[in-house]
């Protein structure tokens, strides 16, 4: 599958393009950038890579797909664009400014008789995939609670204005990761701080409580500005308890200067002294890291679109994620637990 990357800033350049490199199956077949400097960079990180001005340069040249990866403010048109054109998409998240507009979008690509897909590639972290198999397995037994937390710091990439904030950035991915290990959301309870930018007041950190449709509540925090650099994750069920303090190991790799296709079998694992901690009657066992690999994503995506079948992350299910975002500006707002339908 030929896929073509619109967008080259930080998305573009660390999350998109060397997993569509390392992907079976797939191949960068252009990239979309305007700005000089962007256009020397890209040029420089994959010279053989046609660049292109604008999507429409793009969709005329030919492509089988295009990633979206632009500002969350063009991104929603760009998306109906490619849809127009009937080419495949992959929008990056959050793939809409609201639920209702997600619908839209999906109900356009389903007219059109495309296949659209949602970049959720945080489902595929190593410590994410490593909790999955460790609930698939059951040494927890019932499932009671999760918690999810978050901290990056990282100001200076806070997106800044009304469009922006750190819940509709990065709450996509948390929020989304908890609903794909533990189901979907009936009602969300949500605190939002708040910081004054230039561009307009921006949440710069957010806790969450969400209570799923199996009983399971899930407790979620993520912030920015706060001068912290941690990821946590803790999973409490009838029959013990697992702790784990990973590390965002495919960024980390990525920043410095590592790609997936230089060394596919030892990538995105995480180091033993970040494993996590099972702990149960039996006594406390650290749980190897499983790999975390974003190229799945990529290899799932052009698989589904060959067979006809389901992409990794469906619209709806993208959907979903934004209606509990909804429900917890809501809830941070009103003061209140908002019930999702």
């Amino acid at each position: 599958m030929r896929i073509g990357l619109v967008g080259y800033g930080t998305g573009g350049q660390h999350f998109h393009a060397p997993f569509i490199a390392a992907a079976r199956g797939v191949a960068l077949a252009g990239i979309v950038a305007r700005a000089p400097e962007t256009i020397a960079k890209a040029k420089a990180d994959f010279p053989d890579a046609p660049i292109y001005p604008s999507l429409q340069g793009m969709l005329s040249a030919g492509v089988d797909a295009v990633t979206i990866t632009t500002p969350p403010q063009t991104r929603q048109d760009l998306v109906l664009e490619a849809i127009a054109a009937g080419v495949h998409v992959i929008a990056d998240k959050p793939f809409a400014p609201s639920a209702a507009a997600g619908r839209a979008l999906a109900q356009a690509a389903k007219d059109r008789g495309v296949t659209l897909g949602v970049y959720h590639n945080r489902r595929w972290d190593a410590d994410i995939q490593t909790l999955q198999k460790l609930l698939l397995e059951g040494p927890l037994g019932k499932l009671w609670r999760l918690h999810s937390r978050m901290d990056f710091d990282d100001p200076a990439t806070l997106e800044a204005g009304p469009t922006g904030g750190l819940l509709w950035d990065l709450g996509s991915h948390v929020v989304d990761q908890a609903m794909w290990l533990i189901g979907p959301v009936v009602s969300v309870d949500a605190q939002l701080d708040t910081v004054v930018l230039p561009q307009g007041p921006t949440d710069a950190g957010f806790v969450l409580t969400l209570r799923h449709t199996s009983g399971v509540h899930s407790h979620i925090s993520a912030s920015k500005v706060n001068r912290l650099n941690t990821r946590e994750l803790r999973a409490y069920g009838s029959a013990g308890s697992y702790v784990a303090a990973g590390t965002d190991v495919q960024a980390q790799a990525l920043f410095a200067g590592k790609r997936p296709i230089n060394n596919p079998d030892s990538w995105g694992y995480d180091d033993e002294a970040h494993w996590g901690i099972l702990r149960t009657a039996d006594g406390a066992t650290k749980i190897p890291s499983e790999q975390g690999r974003y190229h799945a994503y990529y290899e799932a995506f052009a698989e589904a679109v060959r067979t006809g079948g389901q992409p990794p992350v469906t619209a709806e299910e993208a959907i979903a994620v934004l209606a509990v975002l909804d429900a917890a500006r809501i809830s941070a707002a009103e003061g209140r637990v908002v019930s999702i339908d």
